[in-house]
């Protein structure tokens, strides 16, 4: 994930140079061509790439050098014009444009992204929603299958929830989903994917995460859970299904399953536990459990 961040942040930022360099060249397109051409409607395009895909101050700097590149040119021009003093005014005023549609191009980008953000986001708990822990668990899956590597997932269920819902308010009750969200979310990697399945149910993928490091994570989540409700006097325990696929498997949808066959299998073994089950796969299964 890091290196995808790094990977766009230079894309983003060789882009922008590009849009630099475009500018400029319009404004030497501009001297060659003399005064006669209007080529304004041209730096829109730069313009326009570097501030949706680099960033508002990208914008900025490429309006700065469009306007710049063509007073230069005009300087060099000045025989066309009645006045020293018009090629200033024409780009003082060419320059507002420039900034307007660079302005108005971040503020509907911004928009995009806040609305786009929304829509893979669980409103309660800020994390991500169904829909958005499927794509990027898609995307790991893949990863694991080219190189071969494990993957393993929890299947977080908070036991007896509606006895929160029902004795101290609804209010409680998001209190607490918000709270387990964030203490799940603070104890895992950077790189692992945490998403709100149904009402009391969470689901992490744990990338590149074989057999021997699963229980302690799950141990550690779930120690970390249960002392934050005791602190809270909160009425409620943790059931976690815990599944490590040495192989990936075909699909999301089968680690899913699979986990959450493993979480009611803790439930029906008394709650307030984790099941686990390694080298989850269609023809074998070794079972075991970790208490609290």
């Amino acid at each position: 994930m890091a290196a995808s961040v790094n990977h766009r942040n230079y894309r983003n930022y060789m882009l922008a140079i590009f849009c630099l360099l475009a500018a400029v060249f319009i404004g030497v397109i501009r001297f060659l061509t003399g005064p006669e051409f209007a080529l304004s409607l041209f730096y829109i395009l730069p313009i326009t790439l570097a501030t949706w895909y680099a960033g508002r101050w990208s914008g900025v700097v490429v309006s700065l050098a469009s306007a710049i590149s063509w007073l230069i040119a005009d300087l060099n021009m000045l025989s066309g014009f009645s006045s020293p003093l018009i090629p200033y005014l024409n780009e003082t005023f060419r320059l507002t444009v420039f900034l307007i549609i660079t302005f108005i191009l971040a503020k509907l980008k911004k928009t995009m992204d806040n609305h786009k953000a929304l829509s893979r986001t669980d409103p309660l708990t800020a994390i991500l929603n169904r829909r958005a822990f499927y794509d990027l668990a898609e995307m790991e899956l893949n990863k694991a299958r080219r190189y071969q590597n494990p993957l393993s997932v929890l299947y977080v269920d908070i036991d007896n929830f509606k006895q929160i819902n029902d004795r101290l308010g609804h209010h409680t009750g998001d209190t607490v989903l918000r709270a387990a969200a964030k203490i799940i979310k603070n104890n895992i990697r950077a790189i692992d994917i945490i998403g709100r399945f149904g009402g009391d149910e969470f689901v992490i993928l744990l990338a590149q995460t074989g057999a021997e490091s699963i229980a302690p994570v799950a141990r550690k989540v779930k120690e970390k859970l249960f002392n934050l409700m005791q602190k809270n006097n909160w009425p409620v325990t943790f059931s976690i299904g815990a599944v490590t696929f040495e192989n990936p498997p075909d699909s999301v949808e089968q680690l899913i399953i699979a986990a959450d066959r493993q979480m009611y299998n803790a439930k029906k073994n008394g709650k307030n536990r984790i099941h686990y089950i390694c080298n989850y796969n269609r023809s074998s299964q070794s079972n075991n459990d970790y208490y609290r």
